[in-house]
């Protein structure tokens, strides 16, 4: 793994919302991705439904969909580091397997399968100090797509019905919401039970980022279906008011209209099919950079979720 610029040198964490100005970022790869997977073996509703359509997508095309958000980390002068490729492995949703808040870097407790997607990150964490990577107790399980920064507050969506071991689309606990908020004491840790379906993508908020995702300058993107509790809803509602808030529905939600990627306050990397939301973000002032990814998104992710930002001002 090098950086955009070739440079190996210490790199300084510093993550403390979604939107400041990004400097480092980690970027997945769809490089050696290996063969379209058995049905019984994806991890998401989507993917599952795609495999089974004949639909799923091709290596040549994700890799496509990811050199055009290269370009456009290239156009505002973002350092990228993009992991070790490994044979056979899909590599390309980065957020899932590490995550930073602050100036630390937490090991997600991913799917057991998906270990070695965080041995691939070794060129980079030789540039972090061994203090900064926080490894979470075994029974603490996260995923970083489910840990959203605003500042002062750290949003985790979680899943905490008895049925738990019965979701492979629940990905965390609150057991790991509790270690976190004991990392960050100075910090408002506020949890979401998100709504899980092993089989219909209209019904499953993967990870929190599926359903919300604040942006610069007070906005906010919700769909209010995503979260297994109204009242949870409703206070993100009154947390960002009611006219900074695009409201996904169900379709734009399974295509993850919420998981796009600030590069700034003002700079938005979105899907270029999401005309609705694009159209939004405009009206709000946003410049928007719209790339191709519908056919990652089969998936079950999109930008956020195949990217790690390192650093942000």
């Amino acid at each position: 793994m090098a950086s955009s610029t070739g440079q190996s040198h210490p790199l300084t964490l510093s993550v403390h919302n979604e939107y400041a100005r990004l400097r480092a970022v980690l970027l997945g790869t769809a490089e050696k991705n290996g063969p379209i997977p058995f049905a019984e073996n994806c991890y998401d509703p989507s993917s599952h439904a795609h495999v089974l359509a004949g639909t799923y997508p091709t290596e040549s095309d994700m890799q496509i969909e990811m050199a055009a958000v290269m370009a456009v980390f290239q156009k505002y002068d973002v350092e990228v580091y993009r992991p070790t490729v490994i044979q056979n492995c899909n590599q390309i949703f980065a957020r899932d397997i590490a995550f930073v808040i602050d100036d630390k870097m937490i090991r997600s407790n991913i799917l057991p399968d998906r270990a070695q997607e965080f041995e691939a990150l070794e060129s980079l964490l030789s540039q972090i100090n061994s203090e900064q990577l926080i490894i979470l107790p075994d029974d603490c399980h996260v995923e970083g797509g489910d840990v959203i920064l605003c500042d002062d507050y750290i949003f985790i969506g979680v899943y905490s019905g008895l049925d738990y071991p019965e979701f492979i689309t629940a990905r965390t606990n609150l057991q790991a919401a509790e270690a976190i908020q004991n990392l960050f004491p100075e910090k408002t840790v506020k949890t979401f039970e998100l709504r899980k379906s092993n089989t219909n993508p209209l019904e499953n908020a993967l990870h929190l980022d599926c359903c919300f995702q604040p942006l610069g300058n007070g906005n906010a993107l919700i769909h209010a279906q995503g979260f297994l509790n109204t009242d949870d809803y409703k206070w993100l509602l009154d947390f960002f008011g009611t006219n900074h808030v695009f409201q996904a529905t169900k379709q734009e939600m399974s295509q993850m209209n919420c998981n796009v990627f600030s590069i700034s306050e003002n700079v938005v990397i979105s899907e270029q099919n999401f005309t609705r939301l694009n159209t939004w973000l405009e009206a709000k002032g946003y410049t928007v950079e719209k790339v191709p990814y519908a056919e990652i998104s089969k998936q079950g992710g999109l930008l956020r979720c195949s990217t790690l930002p390192l650093k942000r001002d």
